[in-house]
């Protein structure tokens, strides 16, 4: 698999799947552009690498004018863009019946709005390519529910719902679109606020080891390869065989 010459956006890049993301892009050669709010995740994640091979952009996924500045940057810089990667995730835990319009809204605008916004956006770019990829990160909770978490998973269902329908539209620009859908991983904000969660999800797995970030990075190389280059439409579950398709 070769992606050493791609131009690579991660949004979601300072956190745990994003960093591993970014980390996997960069050490397989491909320039890599890495989008948070979190300006201190960012820096600590360019401090890793060296200076070319990765840039940071600090800002909001789900404010147009921010993504036009990303645009903008990409266009001048390197005229086109081969691979995005829709990362971001925000999943806080409440029951259906404490949800408030404003926390659906605010989750539905990170997980959901944030794909739209970027994927559209960015199109130009990934047209420029010619042989441009979309990967959204969705969820493995689309295919069972999780109790307590009903607006990100509808938030991920219309993930996929975008990404099917965006197939029909991008494939004659030779832009493959693909679901990347991992079961609950272990990282910083997971064990912090979901640690009995995170037992329980081990325990449910064939493979009962906890689902690290590093594991599921692989099938995005994948999908940015052209090794994939047949692939579109696809949704790839990397959750330990939890759920099985």
């Amino acid at each position: 698999m070769r992606t050493s010459s791609h131009i690579v956006v991660v949004n979601g890049a300072a956190g745990g799947i994003g960093a591993a993301i970014c980390r996997r892009f960069i050490h397989d050669g491909a320039t890599t552009i890495g989008v948070d709010r979190d300006s201190h995740g960012l820096a600590r994640l360019s401090n890793e690498f060296n200076a070319g091979a990765f840039t940071p952009f600090e800002g909001d996924i789900t404010n147009e004018a921010d993504i036009g500045r990303l645009h903008d940057l990409i266009r001048d810089r390197e005229g086109r863009l081969d691979v995005l990667i829709n990362n971001a995730g925000y999943f806080p835990v409440h029951a259906f019946e404490a949800i408030t319009l404003a926390e659906w809204r605010q989750v539905t605008a990170v997980n959901l709005d944030s794909v739209f916004l970027l994927s559209f956006l960015l199109l130009p770019l990934l047209k420029a390519s010619g042989r441009g990829r979309i990967i959204n990160i969705a969820s493995a909770s689309v295919f069972r529910g999780v109790a307590g978490q009903s607006h990100y998973v509808a938030a991920k269902a219309g993930v996929v719902g975008l990404s099917k329908s965006l197939v029909w539209e991008l494939a004659p620009h030779g832009i493959h679109v693909n679901v990347v859908t991992p079961g609950l991983t272990a990282t910083g904000a997971p064990r912090k606020s979901l640690g009995s969660i995170l037992k329980k999800g081990k325990s449910m797995r064939a493979m009962q080891c906890e689902l690290l970030p590093e594991y599921i990075v692989g099938a995005m190389a994948f999908l940015a390869s052209e090794d994939a280059d047949y692939m579109t439409g696809q949704i790839v579950n990397v959750d330990g065989g939890s759920t099985m398709h």
